[in-house]
C-alpha cells in the first residue's frame, strides 16, 4: 500500500487558514483605506532673498529643551 501525497496534515490545514485569515483581514480593511486621504504636509514659507532662512519654531525650541545639560 502507498499513501497518497495530497494527504492533508494538521500542520498544513493550519498554515492554510492563518493565510485565508490574513486574507480576508486585508480584504476587509482595503475599503476603508480607499476612501481616506493621507494628511498634506505644510507648504514651506518662501526662501528669503537676502538669506538668513533660518527661523525658530516650536520644533527648533522642543529641540533646545532637549539639549540643555
Amino acid at each position: 500500500m502507498t499513501q497518497s501525497s495530497t494527504k492533508l496534515s494538521r500542520r498544513t490545514l493550519f498554515a492554510g487558514a492563518g493565510t485565508a485569515g490574513a486574507v480576508a483581514v486585508a480584504v476587509s480593511v482595503m475599503p476603508a483605506l480607499k476612501g481616506s486621504a493621507l494628511p498634506v504636509a505644510e507648504t514651506l514659507k518662501p526662501a528669503p532673498e537676502n538669506g538668513g532662512g533660518y527661523s525658530l519654531s516650536a520644533h527648533v525650541k522642543q529641540y533646545y529643551k532637549t539639549t540643555r545639560v
